[in-house]
């Protein structure tokens, strides 16, 4: 029975035309072919002013459209704000937390993605139908919610609840995941998404210039933003260094190059509450390349382009397929108790 469909299969090929063989071919190609321009976006938001945080976001998402993206990545809690949070107490968190899909920043940011012809991801405290508060991120197109993630490690006010999954959404034939902050520092978690089949993890942050017990970590101070435009030389020195950059440096790229993928930060820059952020957003390739990043003292984006070639080159992909669990999967499995020390929030007795 096997020859007939052989003979049958060469027959239709043997009596297609040229442009109908191409197209046939195109399309059986069409995921290597299928390159995706992502933009990563850094600004200074303002505490708890939703509506002013998503008109800057509309506007970079237009301008970001205009350069060719296809899709916009924002920081963690773009939307609201984040560190103010810290100080709410639960109905304060209720009062600022909204529903998904049918609440009024959904919909804001569903409005930008159809008029700016882009897909933008963002984040929000989010109420569920279950009456908790969440720690939420979102992707959306201009017909609607494409994903919605719930942080795995919150911390920035006990009345958030963690979320219990991960995620892997379909976009623009990209397989992707969503990681907030602190989630990507648990390893395990971005080699669980990857395995769930993330080619693209989107990594939106709050985060650098904070205390640690590391060397060189610590808050910047406020004044230098202030004199950015007229002396930014020690501004910067404090962004690059271990505060900042140095800091992510060390990290970072060992996500995307030890699990071959490319990996979309977006942090904010500028003053988030009483606390300096440094932007640095970025996207790095699966060989854990910088191949985009923000680099100057403002609201900004730039554009990256993935390629599908390089996920199948990256040293990652090939440790993947060498993996052996049966030696660990027991190990790593085991029972454990969760405990996350946030230095800086424990130091204001959180």
């Amino acid at each position: 029975m096997g020859a007939p469909m052989v003979i049958s299969m060469r027959l239709r090929f043997d009596c297609a035309t040229d442009d109908s063989l191409n197209r046939l071919l195109q399309n059986i190609n069409a995921k290597n072919m299928n390159d995706i321009r992502i933009a990563t976006a850094q600004f200074e938001h303002a505490s708890g002013n939703k509506k002013h945080n998503l008109s800057i976001i509309d506007e970079l998402s237009a301008r970001a459209a205009e350069k060719g993206a296809q899709v916009i990545s924002f920081h963690e809690c773009s939307i609201s704000g984040y560190s103010f949070a810290r100080s709410l107490d639960k109905e304060a968190m209720l009062a600022l937390s909204e529903s998904i899909p049918d609440g009024e920043s959904t919909r804001a940011l569903i409005k930008t993605a159809r008029q700016r012809n882009i897909t933008v991801l963002a984040g929000l405290f989010e109420k569920g139908a279950d009456g908790k508060i969440y720690k939420a991120y979102i992707c959306v197109k201009g017909d609607g919610l494409i994903a919605r993630f719930r942080k795995l490690h919150p911390f920035i006010n006990p009345h958030i609840t963690p979320g219990n999954e991960y995620l892997v959404f379909d976009l623009l034939g990209w397989k992707c995941g969503i990681l907030l902050c602190y989630d990507n520092n648990v390893i395990e978690n971005v080699r669980a998404t990857t395995l769930l089949g993330a080619e693209i993890i989107f990594m939106p942050h709050v985060t650098m210039c904070t205390p640690s017990p590391m060397p060189g970590r610590g808050y910047v101070d406020p004044a230098l933003w202030e004199r950015r435009d007229t002396d930014p030389v020690p501004l910067r020195q404090e962004f690059d260094g271990p505060k900042g950059r140095d800091w992510l440096m060390k990290w970072l790229p060992a996500r995307a190059y030890d699990n071959g993928i490319y990996a979309v930060f977006s942090n904010a820059i500028g003053m988030d509450d009483d606390q300096l952020k440094n932007g640095n957003s970025l996207v790095l390739d699966p060989y854990g390349e910088i191949i985009a990043e923000c680099r100057t003292l403002g609201n900004d984006f730039v554009i990256a382009v993935c390629t599908w070639n390089k996920l199948k080159k990256s040293g990652g992909n090939r440790y993947l397929n060498a993996r052996r669990p049966e030696l660990y999967g027991d190990i790593i499995g085991q029972p454990h108790e969760s405990v996350q020390k946030v230095v800086w929030m424990n130091s204001e007795k959180q």
